[in-house]
């Protein structure tokens, strides 16, 4: 009996510990299942997440640059990127590899072994082709295309484009991708210093779908708009442009200059109507050999149109006597030697003769003994020669001023020992054509978000101020007139025949290591003009570094060959036609009615708007039919009675006859067309490609060669020869 119960003892033992175990493992469980639930349940909600909620992503443009008339001169448009499938479980993959390489490397433009290498990387679903085959454009793609290769594809993209290649480029500028967030970034001009505006947003769709995208029934989709960065809209022209790079151009072609600057601007309000440097570059490329905008950054010794200043400075203290006499050749200040540039000089002159002459030493005087050294820097700094002009473009340098020796101070005075740069030149000179009001120059008209049809940034004229008095300013242009037309003057090679065109001449020498150097190519030559002499609506400041002149030139001829063309043009295109007295135009058509502002005639039929045009004396050229789709000059524009108006109707347009035409009105003609503008020449059209009747299309080249005519600008008639003049 004792053996039983130890018996039943043990047996209770065994089946106590195992419900003792049974309710541990129970309530461990419990407390697992309490503890880890949430965790646990979290891992499953994020993995369901991951299988089933899509999210794409909305593109979003960076935004355009517009010029003054309001074509685009950057703009994202789409792009493509060409990948090969080698993959052979693929549905289409590269077949033939070594036939494949052979036709893409002239479109790629790669070597067919480099594609090779590509197309036989082991073990790899599909390749691309480095920077080659990224942001191809849409023909380079249809060219692919046509190829019928198989394996090929194209990853839709968008990339940063410039219609018009170096138009303005240093100014406009470019962009490169930012490698951390695939989006283009301004590294240079508009593009770097408004980047933040330029810049896009893109959107988020967000869903929970199938795995094949399907939307799930009764879903909702979270969306983030996308938002298209600002548009910016310049003040540059882009006519007035036009000329200026195809001038430049050829000057750099025919002369091969170190660098050349010219900057055009409109004296009333500041606005930069254009601006171009050389050696320049295609944005397009991205092949860019010189980051700095010359025409802001660094200064330079500018030579002799400093006189202008100088001269401004003793006409509004009162001191200036332009008939009393000094004797020329040279003069002795502070231990130094200044000369003309005739260094035996012309005998004892007038400080007008010499003025018209450039005389150094006429100005030496003025600055030492008659204005004084100490009034002069004061001027300087009145004009703003002292600090930066605070133009809305990035990198701006400040000049150089060295008042440390008396002889220094006196060679500020004609343009040497102290430098400048080409837009505080600009800016000071609009003081002498707005009589005495000097405005801050600028290039950004304003900046909208057309998200929001909203204006964030909207640029107006302002004055930074009053250097000198209207009569001062009065005074100095009637004298600046001498310089292009007077019996000495230098500036002859640039008497625009009809425009009373005044300005001074500036042949600065070269500073380097010390010494400046000695030749007849080592100068800055330049010339600073503004037009017409009464009220100058046009200034334009040309300087060309070390060109390589022929054995007769003297330096005039590579600044006319710019000067020229951009003046009288840019003149025709602000309504002021060559006469005799241009200064009074704008009086006279009020006074004998001759002003006629231009109707709106888009959306009439076209032969009745030109009808009714022709009736008010305009010159009136109508291309297509049906209804007047777009037509130049805009509505409300103030025309002289013969000026020429294009229509532009619906249907095939032919090009018209444009023998005889300016080149302000031919590029009109390519600006309402949307044709790309190549000049050749100056002066009015002789040949035209396409020709006259021609069926023509937006986009298309608009070739023409321009021969000077007797009513056109007949400045080489008047050339003269001259030595350097400092």
């Amino acid at each position: 009996m004792q053996r039983k119960n130890k018996s039943i003892n043990k047996w209770a033992a065994i089946v106590a510990s195992a419900f003792l175990l049974l309710f541990c493992i129970v309530i461990g469980r419990f407390t697992y299942l309490a503890v880890g639930k949430e965790s646990a349940g979290h891992k499953l909600v994020n993995l369901g997440e991951k299988q089933w909620k899509h999210v794409k992503v909305v593109d979003a443009h960076r935004g355009n640059i517009y010029g003054r008339n309001g074509q685009p001169l950057a703009e994202d448009i789409p792009a493509y990127t060409l990948y090969a499938v080698l993959s052979h479980n693929a549905p289409s993959y590269v077949k033939d590899k070594d036939k494949t390489a052979s036709e893409l490397a002239p479109i790629l433009d790669m070597s067919k072994d480099d594609i090779l290498k590509i197309l036989n990387k082991k073990s790899a679903f599909q390749v691309q082709f480095g920077s080659s085959g990224t942001k191809l454009s849409y023909n380079k793609k249809k060219q692919i295309e046509k190829l019928h290769l198989p394996g090929l594809g194209f990853i839709t993209d968008s990339k940063r484009y410039y219609p018009n290649g170096e138009f303005a480029s240093q100014v406009i500028g470019t962009t490169r991708e930012n490698p951390d967030t695939g989006k283009q970034q301004g590294v240079l001009g508009i593009e770097k210093s408004l980047n933040k505006y330029l810049t896009e947003q893109d959107g988020v769709i967000s869903y929970y779908g199938a795995r094949d995208g399907v939307i799930m029934p009764d879903a909702k989709q979270h969306m983030k708009k996308p938002h298209d960065g600002d548009n910016v809209y310049l003040t540059i022209d882009n006519r007035i442009q036009s000329i200026m790079d195809n001038t430049m151009n050829k000057v750099e072609k025919e002369y091969k200059p170190k660098r050349m600057i010219a900057i055009a601007a409109d004296p009333k309000t500041g606005k930069i109507l254009a601006m171009s440097d050389r050696p320049s570059f295609n944005p397009n490329s991205n092949s860019i050999k010189n980051y700095t905008n010359f025409a802001i950054s660094p200064p330079y010794e500018p030579g002799s149109v400093m006189k202008i200043f100088t001269l401004a400075a003793a006409i509004n203290e009162g001191v200036y006597n332009g008939n009393a006499t000094y004797e020329s050749g040279s003069y002795k200040v502070g231990g130094v030697t200044i000369h003309d540039w005739n260094q035996s000089g012309w005998g004892r002159i007038t400080f007008n003769e010499g003025l018209e002459r450039s005389s150094n030493v006429a100005f030496s005087i003025l600055a030492d003994k008659v204005l004084g050294t100490d009034r002069l820097h004061d001027y300087l700094k009145r004009f703003g020669f002292d600090k930066k002009t605070g133009i809305d473009l990035p990198n701006e340098g400040n000049s150089l001023m060295d008042w440390s020796q008396k002889a220094n101070q006196v060679e500020t005075s004609f343009g040497q020992s102290s430098a400048f740069t080409a837009i505080q030149i600009v800016q000071a000179a609009t003081a002498i054509a707005n009589d005495g009001k000097m405005m801050k120059p600028y290039v950004i008209d304003k900046v909208e978000d057309p998200n929001k049809h909203k204006t964030v940034i909207d640029h107006k004229p302002e004055i930074v101020g009053r250097p000198i008095t209207k009569d001062t300013a009065e005074k100095e242009r009637k004298l600046l007139r001498t310089v292009v037309t007077g019996k000495y003057g230098t500036g002859h090679p640039y008497n625009i025949k009809g425009y009373d065109v005044i300005g001074k001449t500036g042949t600065a020498q070269i500073a380097e290591n010390g010494k400046y150097l000695v030749g007849k190519d080592n100068y800055i030559f330049s010339f600073l003009g503004m037009a017409p002499e009464k009220d100058p609506k046009l200034l334009v400041y040309v300087a060309v570094d070390r060109p390589h002149l022929k054995p007769t030139e003297n330096g005039d001829e590579p600044i006319a060959d710019i000067f020229n063309p951009v003046m009288s043009n840019g003149l025709q295109y602000r309504d002021i036609e060559p006469g005799k007295d241009t200064a009074s135009q704008s009086e006279k058509a009020t006074a004998n009615d001759q002003s006629v502002k231009l109707d709106d005639v888009v959306g009439e039929p076209i032969d009745g708007a030109a009808s009714k045009l022709k009736a008010k004396g305009l010159d009136v050229v109508t291309i297509g039919k049906g209804n007047v789709t777009k037509q130049t000059p805009f509505s409300g524009t103030k025309l002289m009675k013969g000026s020429k108006v294009i229509l532009v109707g619906e249907g095939q347009l032919k090009m018209p006859d444009l023998s005889g035409w300016s080149m302000a009105d031919a590029l009109k003609l390519a600006d309402v067309l949307l044709m790309k503008p190549n000049m050749l020449g100056n002066g009015y059209v002789t040949e035209q490609k396409p020709a006259a009747g021609s069926t023509v299309k937006e986009g298309d080249n608009l070739i023409l060669k321009f021969e000077q005519m007797p009513q056109g600008d007949t400045s080489d008639k008047h050339k003269s020869k001259k030595s350097s003049e400092n």
